[in-house]
Formats: structure tokens, sequence, C-alpha cells
């Protein structure tokens, strides 16, 4: 699995950096999770995880590739405050799955 950063910008307002991406994933012929790519994203852009999430990954019709778009917050009350219910779920559920209650 190849990881590109295509576009990244800083929103101070909402405390937060604004990624955009692209993944390639010949190798592997299936697309991706979305752990895996946090877990890719989060090295590539010296982030925790604890405070990055994948706000939406969507396949590109005929290609082993995906565009993306992903939030870094400052802190994880940060993202809390402002992302929504079913995007935390989304991105933190399979680690509390993992993990155990």
């Amino acid at each position: 699995m190849e990881l590109l950063i295509e576009k990244q910008r800083d929103n101070p307002l909402l405390k937060r950096k604004e990624v955009y991406f692209r993944v390639k994933y010949e190798d592997t012929k299936v697309t991706p999770s979305r752990q895996e790519v946090r877990e890719k994203l989060s090295g590539l852009l010296n982030a925790t995880q604890d405070r990055l999430v994948i706000r939406w990954m969507k396949p590109e019709f005929g290609k082993m590739e995906a565009e993306g778009y992903a939030l870094i917050y400052e802190t994880p009350e940060d993202m809390k405050a402002v992302e929504e219910d079913y995007i935390l779920k989304r991105n933190f559920s399979e680690e509390s799955e993992e993990g155990g209650e």
C-alpha cells in the first residue's frame, strides 16, 4: 500500500490540519481498511492516532486507488468537540473491539 499526501492545510479556527490523500493498493488488490490507512497516515504526519480521523475514503472505479480526506486535531478533546458521533464511531469502534471493553 502506497500513500501519497496530495494537499494539506492548517485550520487554526478548528485547531486541526486538513489532509487530502491518495492510497494506491495494487499489491493487495483490496481496498485497505480505515484503520490501516490511519496507522500509515499517523506515521507519515507524526500524529498520534487518538486525534486523527478519516472523514471519507472513496475508491476510484477501475483503479486500485482511493482518495480520501483526513483531519488531525491538536488534542483529542478538540476532536470530540467538533466531530460528529458517527464519524468517531467509524474511526474508533474497531480499536475498542480489538482491545476489549
